[in-house]
């Protein structure tokens, strides 16, 4: 069975996962990255991260929620690279976690999994966070996904992008309280 090294060193860095896609499913992704922007505070707070963490996101380039939601994982990592590693992989290639990633009975995507600088599990969330599911439910366009063409509304990417700052952060704080890291680091 392989392990987290082993997912996470095949694993692809954003650009080299994208480039993986159609050109219409790059367009897709590039849209939203266009309008996903950290504020000066946000971008403050991502840059004071003191630990290493690593995160591994199991998405599908074809996914409308992946689209709307992954390329604001990135701008949270690229705003402290230094301490952010985050890679991507296709929800196909690793079939042998299907089991043990499956949300409410499905697989579904997108699913993070946020781990320590020594490969350590931290927490496992996905598929939306609760202004993405607040902004589905105000739509409700029924049971298919979303295709990802439109881009979502700018207020939406902002309230989603809040949601996965929070989380990101929660993961550093823990890292940054444990007792584990705390001794490595003496602080």
């Amino acid at each position: 069975m392989p392990t987290f090294s082993d997912h996470f060193s095949t694993a692809l860095p954003y650009d080299r996962y994208l480039a993986n896609g159609t050109e219409e499913q790059q367009r897709r992704w590039m849209q939203v990255y266009d309008i996903a922007q950290l504020d000066a505070t946000q971008q403050q707070l991502v840059a004071g991260f003191q630990r290493e963490m690593k995160i591994l996101i199991h998405s599908g380039i074809w996914c409308g929620d992946c689209v709307e939601q992954c390329p604001l994982i990135q701008r949270i990592a690229e705003a402290n690279s230094a301490k952010i590693d985050l890679r991507f992989v296709e929800r196909q290639m690793s079939r042998e976690l299907a089991e043990e990633l499956r949300i409410n009975g499905g697989s579904r995507v997108p699913v993070v999994q946020f781990f320590s600088e020594d490969g350590l599990w931290c927490a496992t969330t996905g598929d939306r966070t609760l202004n993405r599911y607040r902004a589905l439910a105000l739509k409700r366009l029924g049971p298919s996904c979303p295709t990802g063409i439109l881009p979502p509304e700018k207020s939406e990417v902002e309230a989603t992008l809040a949601d996965w700052l929070n989380e990101v952060e929660r993961v550093q704080l823990m890292l940054r309280l444990t007792p584990r890291l705390r001794e490595k680091y003496q602080d």
